[in-house]
């Protein structure tokens, strides 16, 4: 299981990269404006308008990968075993005493009980 969800993370991934670049290699709608008047973009590895054509369909592909493999993600996340319960509800850590205070020095009844944090929350 974790394997697939390794895979499909790193298709995501690869297809947010490929959109990114694909979409900054596109040109806006104002370009072509200016090939109509001779700027000298018209005549491109493509032809005039086959460039267009072709890095939005590859686009639209790579989004439609990309929206695929996150509603798998999501789907993948939701079959973990459920929580016990809220974060809350769990018992904080107990922190040990530092090394350097003097082993003889008394400790307040008040540094023992929390000041504040989950202990401070009223249960039902």
């Amino acid at each position: 299981m974790n394997a697939i969800v390794n895979i499909i993370l790193a298709v995501q991934m690869l297809t947010a990269l490929g959109m990114i670049g694909l979409i900054l290699i596109q040109h806006g709608k104002g370009a072509d404006m200016g090939a109509a008047f001779g700027s000298g973009s018209a005549g491109s590895l493509f032809g005039a308008s086959g460039s267009a054509n072709f890095l939005s369909r590859s686009t639209a592909a790579l989004a439609t990968v990309f929206f695929v493999a996150t509603l798998a993600l999501a789907y993948f996340g939701n079959q973990r075993a459920p929580s016990t319960g809220s974060v809350l509800e769990t018992p904080a850590a107990a922190v040990p005493a530092s090394s350097t205070a003097p082993a003889d020095a008394a400790v307040p009844a008040s540094a023992a009980e929390p000041a504040s944090g989950a202990a401070q929350i009223p249960t039902k």
